[in-house]
């Protein structure tokens, strides 16, 4: 089946559709203003020791120093190269005879800044790929713990230890095979050392003339990652709508990904390459619980901090001959959605499927075979077990980032929690698209935006900057006006 990845690009933020047989799969969102830290390396320099803590402080350049516990000290001097045993298996010497004040030392964020904490770090490397994680100060091979197998472990050692040697027997073997890498062939296996071991000596090249504190290697933004994670041989096309971008991703791939590099174009259309494929409507459907199938069934997806539960109704469909060919078509196709759903919307955890209740054990088995068919296309491991006594299905799909409510929304403060709404910020970003969409099919004199308290004043402060530069773009003047009676998610654009 062949895919396209659909890249949109605006100085706010980053948007990633994954489209399949003309309906959206996956959407990935990265804002400029909440990308994280972790991942990035950093050469610091020591600004604090504090031996009651078994603690440094280490200034990396940020607002606040970031923290060094001794445990995640990595001293290969100390015997075995574990970071927190001594030569003998002992406990790890007091942090006051490992590191000095001044020192400089290569650190990564394991830990992003939280309220007033500063980002926690460690002096152990690892850089992550697709199918890798590559540990460049160590030599072992390790693997994954959800590859439970002891024969598929062993084997995957033993290949990847050979495969790195081959690649290069004077680099480092270190490296952690993901869950992931389960099943890949030894070329994926060559594609991805040779990947991280390229950043890695580029970021090594970097340390020797660097002056702490220095940003030596940022983690890869959303649409690197995509490139790196998501494309595959049946990937048609990579289309993104930023010139600028466009090159900078040609770049990396052509460094990192030759092959990828011809699939990568520059998306020219008058319309917005998102309504391509109505992917804005796909996000507004995906934040509500209600999915309908086209027969007439339907599906009550609600999401909570311990489970996710779907449950399948018939609805309105009432076209085969009986009862029972009417659930089971409808559970049919109600499989089909659910596996889209859980991509779509980036559901993990516990999930509990409630399929219409079927008394035919065929019907059971080939709704069950037709749901792991369905999940066999998600990239993210998925483990589904068969019907339960209570006629449910339970399933687990790993936690890899946020939900798409979770990043979109909030807790609506009216109803304590039990709903959700829009950030103030999702209805900013949404007003400046259709101001854009808008502005290419008339021509007023000036725009103005009714909104709520809220965004208006996003609008005044935060995002300011973003509403001048539209404003500029587009060539008209846009005012603002708030509309007390307005939710934070509801407005309206005028044209005057």
């Amino acid at each position: 089946m062949q895919e396209d990845l659909l890249i949109n690009i605006t100085p706010q933020e980053t948007r990633v559709a994954l489209v399949a047989q003309a309906a959206v799969q996956e959407i990935h969102i990265e804002r400029s203003l909440e990308r994280g830290l972790a991942g990035n390396v950093y050469l610091g320099r020591v600004v604090r020791v504090l031996p009651g803590m078994q603690s440094a402080f280490i200034d990396i350049g940020l607002e606040r120093a970031a923290f060094l516990h001794v445990a995640d000290l990595w001293q290969r001097m100390l015997g075995n190269g574990d970071p927190r045993q001594g030569s003998a298996g002992s406990a790890a010497p007091a942090i006051e005879k490992l590191v000095f004040e001044g020192q400089s030392l290569l650190v990564q964020v394991i830990k992003d800044p939280i309220g007033a904490k500063g980002a926690r770090l460690s002096t152990q490397i690892s850089l992550a790929g697709r199918l890798l994680v590559h540990l460049p100060q160590d030599d072992h091979i390790g693997v994954s713990q959800k590859i439970e197998d002891p024969a598929l472990r062993d084997s995957l050692r033993q290949r990847l230890g050979a495969l790195a040697r081959q690649h290069d027997p004077a680099a480092g073997t270190g490296f952690i095979v993901r869950t992931n890498a389960e099943d890949a062939s030894d070329a994926e296996l060559l594609e991805d050392i040779s990947y991280l071991r390229k950043i890695w000596s580029a970021l090594d090249t970097k340390v020797r003339t660097a002056q702490a504190p220095a940003l030596l290697y940022q983690e890869l933004s959303l649409a690197q990652r995509v490139l790196r994670d998501l494309v595959t041989e049946a990937t048609r096309s990579i289309q993104i709508d930023s010139r600028e971008n466009h090159e900078r991703l040609r770049a990396f791939a052509a460094e990192y990904m030759p092959a990828v590099v011809d699939r990568i174009q520059l998306y020219r259309g008058e319309r917005p390459l998102f309504d391509l494929y109505n992917i804005d409507a796909e996000i507004e459907k995906a934040l509500g619980r209600r999915v309908d199938l086209k027969s007439g069934g339907y599906l009550i997806i609600d999401q909570t901090e311990a489970m996710t539960t779907v449950d399948v109704n018939t609805g309105g469909y009432v076209g085969a001959r009986n009862f029972d060919d009417t659930v089971f078509k409808t559970n049919l196709e109600a499989a089909q959605a659910i596996a889209r759903q859980l991509r779509l919307r980036n559901l993990g955890g516990i999930i509990l499927l409630d399929f219409i209740d079927m008394a035919n054990a065929q019907h059971r088995s080939a709704v069950l075979d037709e749901l792991k068919k369905s999940l066999w296309r998600d990239k993210v491991k998925v483990t589904v077990n068969g019907f339960s006594q209570l006629g449910l299905v339970e399933m687990t799909r790993k936690r890899t980032r946020e939900s798409l409510a979770h990043l979109l929304c909030e807790p609506c403060p009216t109803c304590s929690g039990q709903g959700q709404v829009k950030t103030a910020r999702t209805t900013c970003y949404d007003i400046l698209r259709e101001i854009l969409r808008e502005a290419r099919q008339f021509n007023p004199g000036e725009f103005r935006i009714l909104a709520s308290n809220a965004v208006i004043d996003l609008f005044l402060e935060e995002e300011s900057a973003y509403l001048a530069e539209l404003s500029d773009f587009i060539g008209k003047p846009i005012a603002l006006q708030v509309e007390p009676a307005y939710h934070q998610h509801q407005f309206d654009i005028v044209l005057l």
